[in-house]
Formats: structure tokens, sequence, C-alpha cells
């Protein structure tokens, strides 16, 4: 079975999508949990997603946002701390 180009193309945007509302959803998660993780996770996904003309342009810049803001947290309990993990 051959694939022409614009069915491949819609696979492509369709995963792009995906990893802009995988990013959101990593990046508000890690404002709760492991952001030590799912911050560069958000950011990762929401800079490929960008990078490759995802349609959902808002919810990638939101993921980033809310990844850069995980590290944000993170740092801010680390100082307040002196440690690499924090508890409410």
């Amino acid at each position: 079975m051959h694939l022409t180009a614009s069915a491949t193309r819609r696979t492509g945007i369709h995963d792009t999508d995906g990893m802009a509302v995988a990013s959101f959803v990593l990046g508000l998660l890690g404002l709760l949990v492991l952001n030590i993780f799912l911050g560069p996770i958000a950011i990762g996904l929401a800079a490929v997603a960008l990078a490759r003309g995802t349609n959902r342009r808002g919810r990638a810049w939101l993921g980033l946002g809310l990844g850069v803001a995980d590290l944000v947290v993170l740092a801010a309990f680390m100082q307040a701390d002196n440690t690499i993990s924090w508890s409410f």
C-alpha cells in the first residue's frame, strides 16, 4: 500500500496537535507533582509541536508557559526548603 504525501502530512499534523495537548496537560499536572520531570517534557513537546506547525498553537504556547512555570515553582520551593523536593 502506497501512502500519498497528503496522507502523510495529515498524520503529521494530527501528531503535532496531540503533542500540543499533551504539553498543556503535562505542564498543568507538573504544577502539582513531579515538576522536575514533567516541566522539561512539556517544554520539549511544545517546542516540537510549534516547530512542526501545529493547528493548536494556543495549547502549545500554554504548555510551554506551564512547563517553564513548573521549573520556576520548583526553583522557588528549592530555595525556600534548601532541598530538591517539596511537599504541601
